[in-house]
């Protein structure tokens, strides 16, 4: 082959962020040695090459976002096969240093179908001489063309406000679940309290809670599903596997602890922490951050009360844990200092009725007051 494109990564995963080339132009290489480094929103995945050859082009730099069929290198010698799923005129991202384009391509083939930005060697010139970075700068030229006068304002922004990023990895990803979960689920979110004063002082806070959103789906089985809002279908599903937020430096990922109402509580716990672990380090595999049937968001463990977190498609609920607080309360005729834990439940309106929330909130509560 001629073009080696991106591979199909797996789980439905579509596309991939560079990370790190491991291999230069001119460089030969051979089979199965390590290409690049790429970002996908499951974990790091190495690329290695699929045949011996000397590297003519990569496509792309660390931080660039290639979709899968489209190229990664151009080896050197051999005649060029049928690109299949790339469409249009393939333009290399990093050139072979001996050569120059004073028209050059800024960013990515993900965003190929928009117009691609474009400057003179003025502009460029200019641009380096204030370090702006041109794939940051908005683009106001026709066809794209970057000018001076959005260079200038890059570096007045820049120079009275502060630096801005780009979203990447996982970060990103999170941006796009957030805008899909936005404009397509109708979210309500109800909010109480529950008494956990007969908890031993050494319970898994999380644990507790898993158990507790098993029993409720047993209750309203509706809340442990999927909803297709095109075909207006909902799906109950017989397992639940629910998803956990896990807070890292890198962004937000959720980890799937599977079939939670068929393994005890050491074997829950045991899982919980080998999927914390994977995540800490990278290496969780992606198949175990898909397919959650419901989500725990224990945001508790660092600050906040109620909240309202977000119910993200196909999924219809999701469970929010705030900070245990001691509270002054009503016992049994006397006043006393209890344990009180927040619950926040966001659910999506369209397949779920508030009868079906409030029942399924309920049997939370009444599962979490009990000793064990």
């Amino acid at each position: 082959m001629k073009y080696f494109k991106l591979p199909d990564l797996g789980e439905g995963l579509q596309e991939a962020e560079i990370v790190e080339w491991h291999i230069k132009p001119g460089e030969e290489i051979k089979t199965d040695q390590l290409l690049v480094s790429v970002e996908t929103a499951k974990a790091i995945v190495e690329v290695p090459s699929p045949q011996d050859g000397i590297i003519q082009t990569l496509f792309g730099g660390p931080g660039d976002i290639l979709h899968v069929g489209e190229p990664l290198v151009e080896y050197q010698g051999e005649t060029q096969e049928d690109t299949g799923t790339v469409v249009g005129e393939m333009k290399p991202i990093i050139e072979d240093p001996n050569t120059s384009d004073d028209h050059f391509i800024i960013g990515s083939a993900h965003h190929r179908s928009a117009p691609q930005k474009r400057c003179t060697p003025a502009v460029r010139a200019l641009a380096k001489r204030l370090n702006v970075d041109l794939a940051m700068v908005s683009a106001s030229g026709s066809s794209g063309l970057i000018t001076t006068e959005d260079v200038e304002k890059a570096h007045q922004m820049t120079t009275e406000k502060g630096e801005q990023f780009i979203l990447r990895g996982v970060q990103r990803v999170m941006a796009n679940n957030m805008t899909k979960a936005h404009e397509q689920v109708v979210q309500v979110t109800i909010h109480d309290d529950v008494d956990i004063h007969l908890w031993p002082e050494d319970t898994e806070i999380t644990i507790r809670i898993a158990r507790a959103i098993k029993v409720a789906c047993e209750v309203e089985p509706h809340l442990n599903a999927w909803y297709d809002g095109n075909e207006m279908t909902l799906r109950p599903l017989k397992k639940v596997d629910l998803g956990i937020a896990v807070d890292t430096p890198d962004g937000l990922f959720v980890p799937i602890l599977r079939n939670i109402s068929q393994r005890d509580q050491n074997d829950l716990s045991d899982g919980l922490n080998n999927l914390r672990q994977a995540v800490k380090n990278r290496k969780i595999p992606p198949s175990e951050l898909i397919g959650g049937s419901i989500t725990l968001s224990n945001y508790g463990t660092i600050a906040g009360r109620y909240g309202n977190p977000v119910v993200v498609p196909p999924t219809v609920a999701i469970i929010g844990a705030g900070v245990i607080r001691d509270e002054v309360v009503a016992f049994e005729g006397e006043v006393a200092i209890h344990r009180m834990l927040p619950l926040s439940l966001s659910f999506d309106h369209r397949p779920i009725t508030g009868g079906e929330a409030g029942r399924f909130l309920k049997a939370m509560m009444d599962d979490l007051a009990l000793e064990n």
